[in-house]
């Protein structure tokens, strides 16, 4: 029993209503000043200048992100409500705090240090109406929006970082460096068995030691814990589609594809997802996504058993966890691997699973009279079929020692992105003739249909080996470093979701024309300082 003083918005509310941003911050105060063991603090500003909330959850305290990682215990971040509509997180990360300031989840701080964002998305939270997604079971007093103020998808924003929440989140990540990052979301997708899905880091350029672990061990337990302890099925996130529908764009997915044989399809590879993201950065990653058609209730108490689960397994592992994260990072600083994909494609599991079919009914809103979709809880018949819940590299570039990129105006944008990502480089002190890759741009394609304020490019070309004049200015990103898998993915010609797909260098791209980006293959030393992020 919770004291009344102590309820969430949801608890007090019998689970009809979810909280607003000054509840969320008053509630985390609130923790901060009953417990010692919690520290409330920002890390940024919203769109329209709310701040960013940060609980910080340590034993002993920790004054800094460098004693945190002094600790040798496992740090790891989760945020919530990226997505306003889908408030479940938010809700549960409450009682998560509250476990922890005051309950039964003290002991977790011995093992590891907790961060919660609980309310990232805090402008698209306070537009809260009962016309935002409808489909899903309540909670009946309403939700937020989807988007940010700018109508931006904060999680679709990790790679070209427009919205100042993305910035601060970006922030955040670079100074407190988290071993293991957890998203939280609430999926209305497919008419499936499974009270939650979830999802790794989807993109195989990804350390294959950090897959593989989260896949062969991390996971499984996880999902066996759920449904041992709390009695929650879970599973791998993914809707259902035919093989004929495979290779659809994210954006543009329906998942009713009637009489035809049904298989389990993923969602994305690409970085401007979080998991993907995080991936890139040498850093462990879990995408939740609560059952919409759960009731609020149902969804708020499987994400906090999620994460509870999360945090016990990062507990019992933490060395585990720590000491491959310093080995990934140690071997990217050596260039390895030496090629990195920039073309993908969907793969099946080896072998057909059993995949939870599930069933559904209608009910009315009691305020705006629309249906709401509700879960059959009893009701789901296992149907085995494949899972096409992995990417692979079609192709593959070469990880050159260094990026160079003239410190032109134009190329200003590119740089500060670099910066935002924490993406170390240096700037040349003396002029330098160096024998450099080019990229001979034969073909600029631009999208004909707009995303997120954007129509992407995509370039077609050859590579050719000429000398350069670089002056001094120019910039140099080494790729001995641990974010060098990032700056592959961001500054590679033909990649799918980097700066130039973002329209970053939209005014150096036609056909005939050098890419304005080379690529230093072989070592040369040159002369150089540090440039200050």
């Amino acid at each position: 029993t919770i004291p009344p003083e102590w309820q969430t918005k949801a608890e007090s509310t019998d689970y009809k209503q979810t909280w607003r941003y000054d509840e969320t911050i008053a509630y985390a105060k609130k923790l901060d000043l009953a417990s010692p063991l919690i520290k409330y603090v920002t890390y940024g500003k919203s769109g329209e200048g709310r701040d960013m909330p940060l609980m910080i959850m340590a034993n002993p305290p920790v004054a800094s992100p460098k004693a945190a990682h002094a600790s040798g215990k496992a740090v790891v971040f989760v945020q919530a409500n990226i997505h306003a509509g889908e408030v479940e997180g938010k809700e549960a990360m409450q009682h998560i705090a509250r476990r922890i300031a005051l309950g039964d989840l003290q002991s977790l701080l011995d093992k590891v240090v907790v961060l919660i964002a609980p309310i990232y998305n805090a402008d698209g939270n306070e537009k809260i109406s009962v016309n935002n997604r409808t489909a899903q079971y309540g909670p009946i007093g309403g939700v937020g929006t989807r988007e940010n103020a700018k109508r931006l998808d904060l999680n679709r924003d990790y790679m070209k970082m427009e919205a100042p929440e993305a910035r601060a989140l970006i922030g955040l990540f670079n100074r407190w460096d988290p071993h293991l990052i957890v998203d939280l979301h609430t999926t209305n997708g497919s008419y499936h068995g499974y009270h939650l899905t979830y999802a790794p880091m989807l993109n195989p350029n990804a350390d294959a030691r950090l897959i593989a672990f989260q896949r062969d061990k991390m996971l499984p337990s996880i999902t066996d814990a759920m449904l041992k302890q709390h009695k929650f099925r879970t599973y791998y996130y993914g809707n259902f589609t035919t093989k004929d529908a495979l290779n659809y764009e994210m954006e543009n997915f329906t998942a009713k594809q009637e009489g035809k044989e049904k298989i389990w399809r993923t969602f994305d590879h690409r970085p401007r997802f979080g998991n993907n993201y995080a991936g890139l950065r040498n850093r462990l990653t879990i995408l939740s996504e609560a059952y919409s058609y759960l009731d609020f209730r149902g969804r708020v108490a499987v994400t906090e058993a999620f994460v509870e689960e999360i945090f016990k397994y990062s507990a019992r592992n933490a060395k585990t966890i720590t000491s491959l994260l310093t080995r990934v990072d140690a071997d990217t600083l050596k260039r390895k691997p030496a090629e990195l994909g920039v073309e993908f494609e969907i793969k099946a599991l080896d072998q057909p699973v059993d995949i939870l079919v599930g069933e559904v009914e209608k009910k009315k809103h009691p305020t705006s009279g629309k249906m709401m979709t509700a879960m059959i809880e009893d009701k789901f018949t296992p149907t085995k079929m494949l899972d096409f819940g992995l990417f692979a590299a079609k192709r593959n570039t070469a990880l050159p020692h260094a990026y160079l990129l003239r410190n032109d105006p134009g190329l200003n944008t590119v740089i500060e992105n670099l910066k935002a990502h924490g993406i170390a480089m240096q700037e040349l002190t003396k002029p330098a003739k160096v024998e450099v890759e080019t990229f001979i741009l034969d073909k600029v394609t631009k999208a004909t249909r707009e995303f997120q304020g954007h129509r992407a490019i995509t370039l077609k070309g050859h590579a050719q080996t000429e000398t350069v004049e670089l002056p001094a200015g120019t910039i140099l990103i080494t790729t001995a470093q641990p974010f060098a898998k990032l700056a592959h993915y961001l500054l590679e010609a033909e990649s799918d979701d980097g700066l130039v797909a973002w329209n970053f260098l939209d005014a150096y791209l036609e056909n005939g024309k050098t890419y304005p980006i080379y690529k230093l293959m072989k070592e040369v030393k040159l002369v150089s300082k540090q440039v200050k992020r």
